[in-house]
């Protein structure tokens, strides 16, 4: 018995052995697996630093583009494109006027009225009409003539229980989110349909003619006032509502901005001349570029495998569109390092699975345990039974995303205060020190849902902003403006009723 009981006694001291090198071996293997997620984060921290060192650096590259866009074509990845808008709302607009916005899978049509004193849109009717799949690739009289019978409809509508008024043709703001190469304020030719459309025959043609053809075949007096993009709509409802704004920026699932500029700086276009002396640019910012932006190698892969490669660089970096497919690629590149999410999920290889408002929450879930992120990381990613540890990893991403995103986005802006001498430096060619500088106060219109509605990138753009302008940012206001692409187009139209289409002349 004596030999027995020592033998159990040795069998159990084996297998405790074996037991505890067992759990050793796990805490060792779980210290290793920590140790490389804590390096993918460490990396992603370093890569995506954006001290106000090379904030500025960015604001001067930003300034430097925007000069050299405007010195010559081609001369900058910024297009700085030419709108011809030469002088925007004063408040003084008084009437009715209407806007058409197309700018995806929907259009809307819009009717306000004016009462003369600056703010005062005394009343607005909108409508919204899907357009139907098979006028997305149909041709270009069939989709314009849908649009024409859908306006007459809402002006026949919104007319009936009124006044007859005294006989004026209606005017109509034209809101056409699509790229555009224009060459006057109301006249623009298709450069390529984007969102789905693909309707051949419109390509190279101007949209403005193809409209008011098929005005006219549905009998509706109207005139198209003037073609614009939804962020020079953004300006003009800003300076409607301020007329300190300067500039716009929409910072939703794209990005873009405008800005008012002096007609003699338009080096490419000399001869320009504009009744106001300046003219409102279209940046197309999305495609800014610059070797200070902090890029990693998910920006890279992003961008190597999207449908445009080499191009919207900083578009990729700090718009909606973009900001959870990077973070659904560092969780990916973690999982295939570790096993803290479990087996690999085959969801976190579909591109865009994780949309930024999806990124919103996670980051600014609140509840103790992070509910919310667990529940996206199962609903979404098909990741269940998450540890709290590891959802803090994932708020931890999501948070340098973020704000690396929001301070990119705020040194834009700054670099365009920078250009037009607004950011107390003296512009890009001035040489003096801020206290030489007499500063206006300056209004910057912004619209966007990444902006709007995602409080944590709102609160980092506006830190950055702070550091980047010192002193000065007390003299710049962000103001948030709703719906620029049809309020804003209609303003335009009120703006331009009393003049010449040709206020704007190339000599």
């Amino acid at each position: 018995m004596g030999k027995v009981a020592v033998g159990v006694a040795v069998g159990v001291a084996v297998v405790a052995c074996a037991v505890a090198g067992v759990v050793l071996g796990r805490r060792v293997g779980s210290r290793r697996k920590w140790k490389r997620v804590v390096r993918v984060l460490k990396e992603l921290e370093e890569a995506c630093e954006t001290p106000v060192g090379r904030l500025r650096q960015v604001v001067d590259a930003m300034a430097v583009e925007m000069h050299a866009g405007l010195a010559s074509e081609g001369g900058s990845k910024l297009k700085m494109l030419l709108t011809f808008v030469d002088h925007l709302p004063t408040g003084s607009e008084i009437g009715t006027y209407y806007a058409l916005d197309l700018g995806g899978t929907n259009f809307r049509v819009l009717r306000i009225q004016l009462g003369g004193r600056r703010s005062s849109i005394l009343s607005q009717d909108v409508e919204r009409q899907p357009i139907p799949q098979h006028l997305m690739t149909s041709t270009s009289e069939d989709l314009f003539d849908f649009i024409a019978s859908t306006l007459k409809q809402f002006v026949e509508k919104e007319e009936s229980g009124s006044e007859p008024s005294p006989v004026r043709t209606r005017e109509l703001g034209f809101t056409f989110s699509f790229p555009v190469k224009q060459s006057s304020l109301c006249s623009g030719i298709l450069i390529k349909w984007t969102k789905g459309f693909a309707i051949e025959d419109m390509v190279g043609k101007e949209v403005v003619k193809l409209l008011e053809a098929a005005l006219v075949r549905s009998g509706l007096d109207m005139r198209v006032a003037l073609l614009v993009n939804d962020t020079v709509g953004t300006l003009a409802l800003g300076r409607y509502h301020d007329a300190d704004t300067v500039a716009a920026v929409i910072i939703g699932t794209g990005t873009n901005a405008c800005y008012l500029e002096r007609a003699d700086a338009i080096i490419k276009c000399q001869g320009l001349l504009t009744t106001s002396g300046y003219m409102v640019v279209n940046m197309e910012w999305g495609n800014f570029w610059s070797s200070h932006l902090p890029r990693t190698s998910y920006d890279i892969d992003l961008d190597s495998e999207s449908p445009n490669p080499n191009d919207q660089g900083f578009e990729k970096m700090i718009s909606g569109m973009y900001l959870g497919d990077i973070v659904r690629r560092v969780i990916l590149r973690i999982s295939l390092e570790s096993d803290i999410f479990g087996p690999v999920s085959s969801r976190l290889s579909i591109p865009f699975i994780l949309p930024t408002p999806l990124l919103a929450a996670m980051h600014e879930d609140d509840s103790p345990e992070l509910k919310e992120v667990a529940k996206i990381l199962k609903e979404t990613l098909e990741i269940s039974e998450v540890p709290l540890k590891v959802r803090k990893l994932v708020v931890r991403i999501c948070d340098v995303v973020t704000c690396r995103a929001a301070r990119l986005a705020a040194a834009g802006i700054v670099g365009i205060l920078k250009k037009i001498g607004r950011d107390g430096s003296g512009g890009i060619t001035g040489g003096r020190n801020r206290s030489d500088v007499k500063m206006k106060r300056t209004v910057v219109a912004i619209e966007g849902g990444l902006y709007t509605s995602y409080t944590m990138f709102r609160e980092y753009l506006h830190e950055a902003l702070n550091e980047i302008l010192g002193d000065v940012a007390h003299h710049v206001s962000l103001q948030v403006t709703e719906d620029g692409s049809g309020i804003g187009g209609a303003l335009l139209a009120a703006s331009y009723s009393s003049y010449s289409v040709d206020g704007v002349n190339l000599l």
